[in-house]
């Protein structure tokens, strides 16, 4: 007698389910699904949380830093308007903006924050920077010549304890000698606007004046510091620019210092890629180690169950379709537990910057912390691909499991087992 196919899957559902006579083998059962569920959506609430921190960190640092930049070598540029032209004939530049960078002292009051001090055409600038976007407060275009205005960051003016409309001085470190002695060199700027990038960086430690009144308050007699550039293929950058860095060596004679993203930001970008790669190993293990944990979940089914092998087995069935029958209940046990995995972090991710906050105001203690952390908030983003893979190890790794058990059931002596039913 040959039972007709398939049987195998409907006996191995039928072993998961409770029966009040095994509700302790469904129980197990039920643990190795929750414990797969857990590592697998642990794992990728975390990827998710590194990934939404690293669109979110590269997000906010190209909004306000350049693409690439292009600065004179040892000494300002000397005719940047005609550079700007031959960069801007380059393929692959969308945009070039000319700046004037140097340091000072923010002072107000007795508050005083080091900061960096960055001058720019508003109009040129908002065709390589997101500054004229972040700006909440005011506008970067009353940055105009003459004006000694100035647009400062969001946590810059809270420490200053300053608002539009309000006077801060820069002190520069360079001074001048006066018949009292060195007197250090200063302006006074009316604050004309606040931004606000979203990145502890930028907010407390820069601030924008008018291209001309940074080239006189740092004597470039209207030089510029370089040039900002905006790339077409941001993630070609560093080839681009290094590219054109030596055609324009080539045809002016003159040595530049080129800059890019990649170059100036890797070591964040590098730190968190090394830090992902090295959570997934980890976190991958504790997959594995649920998903093992299927196996002796098998093992006390295969001994309960010694009395149905021989049935089957005395009734026609081959040592192959008892391998089957326990393989497809511990590939049920992953494949259940993988997907209550993803819905769990699907679920984790959408509400995890509410839990976080919340956890902040239980705890009163602030988890993320701008100045250590670079953001404020808890970014996350689902990369399918990245779920389709954990997915298929979660799934393979239980598969695998089931190998031992699946084999030991088919092995079974029927006539042994019958004789103590």
């Amino acid at each position: 007698m040959r039972l007709r196919q398939p049987y195998e899957l409907s006996i191995a559902v039928r072993y998961l389910r409770t029966r009040t006579s095994h509700s302790f083998i469904s129980f197990i059962s039920a643990v190795s699904m929750i414990g797969i569920a857990l590592a697998v959506a642990v794992l990728i609430v975390v990827l998710s949380v590194m990934n939404g921190f690293e669109s979110e960190l590269k997000a906010r640092i190209l909004g306000m830093a350049s693409d690439a930049s292009i600065s004179g070598y040892e000494a300002p540029l000397q005719d940047w308007q005609d550079l700007r032209t031959r960069v801007l004939a380059r393929d692959g530049i969308t945009a070039a903006a000319p700046y004037v960078e140097g340091q000072a002292m923010a002072v107000h009051g007795e508050a005083l924050v080091g900061v960096g001090v960055r001058g720019v055409d508003p109009e040129l600038e908002r065709t390589v920077s997101n500054i004229a976007t972040v700006t909440k407060r005011g506008d970067i275009a009353a940055l105009t010549p003459g004006s000694f205005k100035v647009v400062i960051g969001s946590r810059l003016a809270t420490a200053l304890g300053v608002d539009i409309g309000d006077e801060i001085v820069l002190v520069l470190a360079e001074g001048f000698a006066t018949p009292v002695g060195v007197m250090p060199r200063q302006r006074s700027f009316t604050v004309a606007g606040v931004f606000d990038a979203g990145m502890y960086e930028y907010d407390r430690g820069l601030v924008f004046v008018s291209f001309a009144d940074a080239a006189r308050l740092y004597h470039t007699d209207g030089r510029a510091t370089g040039l900002r550039l905006a790339i077409r293929d941001v993630y070609n950058a560093h080839d681009v620019a290094t590219t054109m860095a030596k055609e324009l060596v080539n045809e002016l004679g003159v040595n530049f210092y080129v800059d890019d993203w990649t170059r100036l930001h890797y070591t964040y970008f590098r730190s968190i890629q090394l830090q992902k790669n090295i959570m997934f190993v980890i976190l991958s293990l504790v997959i594995a180690v649920a998903a093992f944990n299927i196996v002796s979940t098998l093992m006390m089914v295969v001994r309960d169950k010694r009395g149905d092998i021989a049935i089957l087995r005395s009734i026609g069935s081959t040592p192959r379709s008892i391998m089957t029958l326990f393989a497809s209940q511990g590939t049920a046990i992953g494949v259940i537990g993988t997907l209550l995995g993803v819905v769990l972090a699907v679920l984790v991710c959408w509400q995890l910057g509410n839990v976080v906050k919340l956890l902040e105001a239980w705890l009163h203690i602030d988890l993320l912390s701008a100045d250590v952390y670079f953001l404020s908030d808890l970014p996350t983003q689902l990369r399918p691909l990245e779920v389709a893979e954990i997915c298929g190890m979660g799934i393979v790794l239980a598969v695998a499991a089931t190998f031992y058990p699946a084999l030991s059931a088919a092995r079974q002596p029927p006539a042994e087992a019958l004789r103590y039913e």
